[in-house]
């Protein structure tokens, strides 16, 4: 599991396993912040697969799919991630973009 911070309180990865989720909690994340959409490529793990592997080990998860631009509710639901949710906050989707768009939108719009 490798991941990249982009902010003291969010790292950003790519496509996380159910199995990885034990060591993204043992690295001190409290939430899982999903802006990959569900059955995006064969054999992708669903979101719920992650939310309930989550679940099991304490964290909070956010399912915030992101196809293309940053819609405004994506947004919204982003900033209340951020306002609500314990952090630090580990974001993924294919390849990390997305994840750490989402949260670089966020920010700004909560200045």
């Amino acid at each position: 599991m490798s991941h990249r911070s982009i902010h003291p309180d969010f790292a950003v990865a790519g496509q996380l396993q159910p199995d990885q989720i034990e060591a993204v909690a043992a690295a001190g994340f409290k939430t899982i912040i999903c802006a990959r959409p569900d059955n995006e490529e064969p054999g992708q793990p669903s979101f719920a697969a992650i939310a309930a592997a989550a679940e099991r080990a304490g964290l909070k998860t956010a399912y915030i799919p992101i196809s293309g631009s940053i819609g405004e509710g994506a947004l919204i639901r982003m900033e209340q991630a951020l306002k609500d949710l314990p952090k630090p906050m580990y974001g993924y989707c294919r390849s990390g973009a997305r994840a750490g768009s989402l949260f670089s939108a966020a920010q700004r719009a909560m200045q």
